[in-house]
């Protein structure tokens, strides 16, 4: 248990830099979005949209599972004390996003014309001449995104998130800067994709730049020369099938964007509250991402073999706790995805709330161990299984989604994104329990399911009734008298915005009261948490505090 929670600090102190970075950025980003959303409106903000689906579908065919490959092996030695090795995991792993990714980058500019030409054939004549030009530009944010890919890799191996977390805010600094200033310049949407592509490859020189600075301070060996074709071949006999996976579930969810502009071209606008909606589905991966990237480094150091014992309470620490912390995030996001998206944008995406709710579903599958299993496939070599259950999801996914898209648009696209991964991961959960003897505690998931969900029903019913409608107008109308001369201030806090602040404290306080009465927290769990939160700064005192003050009151009314 020991290992367990030594690792689990570990994890959770570079997933707090990873989030802290996250959230940041985002709130960075979201100031341009929001401002160009608005801005643009549904259609023009659909077309906007459209132009990132063909080059990210060919970026698909750009990693080939490397960056996956060079985590492994990155923590892998560094666990093993093979520090020298690493530099040409580095080395090779750059030199292999830099050659793919600029062929990409070639490839998707000199085919645009012909991708819009032949396969949106229901946009209007100007809507498709402006489409070519602009996946054009987006183009080169392939080869942008290689490096920042490469330079994550290097991070999330060498548990240094931090340098990820400014890479990502340079690059969020530098796009929300130039989307907006280039928009308001007169350039349009043009311009905002210039800015776009043009702060990805800003991000990638700064990562580029920090991998420098880590490759310099590891220790030399001056016995050791760096062998490309040994290592790429290495690391590409463990990617290969994780590559073909990658690919095949990142086509698979291309294909779903680029058939739902083909069937509903002429709805660019519901395509539009479509896309919105996935950017608020990032308040819900601010905590997802972290869990799901730090976990691959940490089962990365163990061998089930030789680590049986600790690579179980690995296990079932980090679902317990992936799914304490990314479910109760989930149900807030979809009982109070109304409020926020009227906050924001007033009547203007009247569906986007309703694409939300149902896009969040898929997380709640962390419950289940959603965000541990692949890792503990992948950490554990097993990549040609990972690959046959990523066959299995395309097999299903994509008949389904062709159907359901056709004939029920955004709908058929949510659904078939929520069912089609459902078989494959209840496979992976019985293969699991059988081959590693790894199982989850189902009756601690389901009463972080049941206590999440009770709360949101409870907030929703709150924030809707009429009484706190009312006190919501009472309280939007007299701050936009007291401010008056801040008129965009104003237009923000309206009744909606009151409404969202008081759900979201009435969420978190009924939320901790639930945990507790259903004894969903036991007192282990809280010196566990309060271990694994140390050293994060002024952080750790606000958790400690929280938690201090539930173990208090749990051991008052005996609920431990």
């Amino acid at each position: 248990m020991s290992t367990a929670t030594d690792l689990a600090k570990t994890s959770t102190k570079a997933g707090f830099n990873y989030l802290w970075g996250l959230v940041i950025s985002t709130i960075i980003s979201s100031l341009g979005t929001i401002y160009i959303a608005d801005v643009m409106g549904a259609e023009v903000y659909g077309l906007y949209g459209m132009a990132f689906v063909v080059p990210n579908m060919i970026m698909v065919f750009r990693d080939w599972g490397v960056n996956s490959a060079m985590v492994r092996y990155t923590a892998k030695y560094r666990a093993e004390k093979r520090e020298a090795e690493i530099k040409s995991i580095f080395f090779v792993g750059i030199l292999f996003e830099i050659i793919v990714g600029l062929g990409l980058s070639l490839l998707s500019f000199f085919l645009s014309g012909y991708i819009v030409t032949n396969m949106y054939g229901e946009l209007s004549p100007e809507n498709a001449v402006q489409l070519v030009s602009l996946i054009q530009i987006v183009s080169f944010s392939i080869l942008a995104g290689g490096l920042i890919s490469a330079a994550t890799a290097v991070f999330t191996g060498m548990e240094k998130t931090i340098y990820y977390s400014v890479m990502l805010i340079c690059q969020c600094v530098v796009k929300t800067l130039l989307i907006v200033g280039l928009f308001v310049a007169g350039f349009g949407v043009s311009g905002a994709t210039v800015g776009f592509t043009f702060s990805s490859i800003i991000a990638g020189v700064v990562g580029m730049v920090f991998v420098l600075l880590l490759y310099r301070k590891m220790p030399k060996d001056p016995l050791y020369k760096l062998n490309i074709k040994f290592y790429l071949k290495k690391m590409l006999k463990y990617s290969i099938p994780l590559s073909i996976a990658a690919i095949v579930a990142g086509f698979l969810a291309q294909f779903y964007g680029f058939i739902l502009p083909r069937f509903y071209g002429n709805n660019i606008d519901v395509i539009g509250n479509y896309n919105l909606a996935g950017t608020f589905v990032v308040l819900i991966s601010f905590f997802s991402l972290p869990i799901t990237n730090m976990l691959f480094p940490a089962f990365s150091k163990l061998d089930i073999k030789k680590d049986k014992i600790a690579f179980k309470n690995v296990f079932q620490l980090s679902v317990k706790y992936s799914a304490l912390l990314v479910i109760p995030v989930t149900f807030i996001v979809m009982c109070l995805s109304s409020q926020a998206v009227t906050t924001l944008f007033g009547d203007k995406y009247s569906l986007t709330p309703l694409f939300l709710m149902l896009s969040a579903v898929n997380f709640l599958f962390a419950a289940a161990g959603s965000l541990s299993t692949g890792n503990i496939l992948n950490s554990q070599g097993q990549t040609k299984l990972n690959l046959k259950f990523s066959i299995l999801t395309a097999v299903i996914g994509f008949p389904m989604g062709y159907l359901l898209i056709m004939n029920y648009g955004v709908f058929g696209l949510i659904f078939t994104s929520t069912v089609a991964p459902i078989p494959s991961f209840i496979l992976c959960i019985i293969w699991i329990k059988k081959h590693y003897e790894l199982s989850i505690n189902w009756v601690s998931s389901v009463k972080i399911l049941v206590s999440a969900a009770v709360t949101a029903v409870l907030t929703y019913l709150m924030v809707n009734s009429s009484p706190i409608n009312g006190v919501s107008a009472q309280i939007s109308t007299m701050v936009n008298v007291a401010l008056t001369y801040l008129p965009l201030i104003s237009l923000s806090l309206r009744s909606a915005a009151i409404s969202l602040i008081i759900g979201t404290f009435f969420y978190i306080f009924v939320l901790l009261g639930v945990l507790m009465l259903t004894k969903t927290l036991s007192t282990n769990d809280i010196i566990n948490l309060r271990e694994m939160s140390t050293g994060l700064g002024f952080i750790t005192k606000i958790i400690h505090l929280v938690l201090n003050s539930m173990e208090k009151i749990m051991i008052k009314f005996k609920l431990t």
